[in-house]
C-alpha cells in the first residue's frame, strides 16, 4: 500500500516541475528503483494509472530503471551485487555488509510538451 503513497509525490512533483515550465502536458517519467526498495513497479503503475487522471500526467508513461543492490563487504573489503536474497558476502561468507545502492526510488526525468 506504500506505492500509493509514493505514487502521488511522483504526480506532485511531477505537476510541480511541469507548471514551472509551462507544459501543457507530461508524456515521460523516468523513475529508479532499487532492487531493496520493495517498490513494485506493477503497483505504481496501477496507482499512476488511477491518480493521474484529469491532470497534465493523465496518459504518461512511467519508465522503470532497475537498479541492482550492490554491497560492501567490511570483512574482506569486496563490493558484490546481490542476485536475489540477502546473502552473507560471496568471498568470505562476511556478513558485516555496507549498502552501495539499492534502496533508490526516485523520479529522475520528465519529458514534457510545451
Amino acid at each position: 500500500m506504500h506505492e500509493l503513497a509514493v505514487t502521488e509525490q511522483i504526480l506532485n512533483l511531477a505537476l510541480r516541475h511541469a507548471g514551472e515550465a509551462n507544459a501543457s502536458k507530461v508524456t515521460d517519467l523516468y523513475l529508479e528503483i532499487g532492487a531493496l526498495s520493495s517498490i513494485i513497479d506493477d503497483s505504481v503503475q496501477f496507482y499512476w494509472d488511477i491518480i493521474s487522471q484529469d491532470s497534465l500526467c493523465q496518459g504518461a508513461t512511467l519508465h522503470f530503471n532497475h537498479v541492482p543492490a550492490q554491497l560492501h563487504c567490511q570483512d574482506c573489503d569486496q563490493v558484490y551485487t546481490l542476485e536475489h536474497e540477502l546473502t552473507p558476502c560471496p568471498h568470505c561468507d562476511g556478513i558485516h555488509v555496507k549498502i552501495i545502492s539499492g534502496q533508490e526510488f526516485q523520479l529522475t526525468s520528465i519529458d514534457i510538451e510545451t
